[in-house]
């Protein structure tokens, strides 16, 4: 968990710090005040890149050069401290004073989840978000699983870039073995780590949306084919389109109930709480795992679902016992456990208003 932050030059904040509490934190304010440039920033630091996709450009400042951000996380046996410093020459990244790891050592050093009012993406959105969410579950609770993902990475771009430049089909061939090697580590390191988070993903969707979900990993060829019969079949067209188009790259996660797709059933709000389900039960999958606390994001919680779905959504969270930052209009609209830290923000200016209670 992180205990003190603080952000430089990141949009409109010219320079904020937080002292959070180890359980629940509230940033609230008016709209366009700064509160979700704090969350941004705030999962800049553990992620490396904004969770809203911006760019570098739009997130620093205007007319200043660079953004600076600085936390000091609780690690196992020490404090550790993380910064980020970004410009338009590029992004600086250290942890504990080491410059090498880039943001892999970001997430190792302050694993988070963001709950925000684009959620739904993760249900109504394409299998990249879906892919995304399956790796980070991965990252934390398989030990290759980076090895895995990075060295597929690699023989994913060299194919494709053979492919571009139209070599020939013996050629094409030649990648194929590592490809199809590669391609079942990755794929079985995302199969163990889903197997590994299916009570807790049916378990909260059962506990915010009274449902019992299903959750199929779809591994990005045709079940019926060895992925080398497929990458044989379809060489031509990968030729044609200049790019591998069977392989863990073109996996999917498909979710669903009463045997039907869930994303294809389900409004807006039920989509942001099925979502919200999935970041709940991956943190508390990576937290068993890490055997310590995480950090979860929470932003305008309240957006597009009625009192009953936020309530059961708070209650879950509250059961986590994670470190919690969430973001409101008012304090009052949510349920804020006693001893809550409280933060005021207004035109990028944060103010404290209630202090963390110390955690017995």
């Amino acid at each position: 968990m992180i205990r003190l932050f603080r952000a430089t030059n990141f949009r409109c904040l010219e320079k904020a710090e937080l002292n959070l509490g180890a359980d629940f934190n509230l940033i609230y304010g008016p709209n366009a005040s700064g509160k979700t440039s704090l969350l941004e920033a705030l999962a800049y630091l553990g992620r490396g890149k904004s969770f809203r996709g911006a760019s570098t450009v739009n997130l620093i400042q205007h007319g200043k050069e660079e953004f600076v951000l600085f936390g000091q996380v609780d690690g196992i046996a020490r404090t550790r401290s993380l910064g980020v410093r970004n410009s338009r020459t590029g992004l600086e990244v250290r942890v504990d004073g080491d410059s090498e790891g880039g943001a892999a050592a970001l997430a190792e050093a302050l694993p988070l989840q963001v709950i925000d009012p684009e959620v739904h993406n993760l249900v109504a959105g394409g299998p990249e978000l879906r892919r995304r969410f399956l790796d980070w579950v991965a990252f934390h609770v398989e030990q290759d699983h980076l090895s895995a993902w990075r060295k597929f990475r690699r023989a994913l771009k060299q194919r494709n870039a053979a492919l571009k430049a139209r070599a020939g089909a013996a050629t094409i061939r030649s990648w194929n073995a590592e490809f199809v090697e590669l391609s079942a580590k990755l794929d079985e390191s995302r199969r163990q780590a889903l197997d590994v988070a299916m009570d807790s993903l049916q378990g909260f969707g059962r506990d915010l949306l009274e449902i019992e979900l299903g959750f199929d990993y779809q591994k990005g060829w045709s079940k019926d084919k060895d992925l080398d019969q497929a990458l044989e079949e379809g060489l031509e067209r990968d030729q044609q389109l200049g790019a591998t188009q069977h392989g863990p790259h073109r996996a999917d996660l498909r979710i669903s109930y009463d045997d039907r797709q869930a994303r294809r059933l389900v409004s807006r709000g039920e989509q942001k709480l099925l979502a919200s389900a999935m970041i709940l039960a991956a943190t508390e999958t990576a937290q068993t795992a890490l055997e310590r606390p995480l950090l979860l994001i929470l932003d305008d919680p309240a957006a597009e679902l009625d009192s009953d779905s936020l309530e059961r959504l708070m209650t879950g969270v509250a059961a986590l016992g994670c470190q919690v930052v969430a973001t409101s209009l008012e304090p009052e609209a949510l349920v804020v456990p006693s001893g809550a830290a409280l933060f005021h923000v207004e035109q990028g200016i944060l103010t404290v208003v209630q202090t963390p209670a110390s955690r017995p």
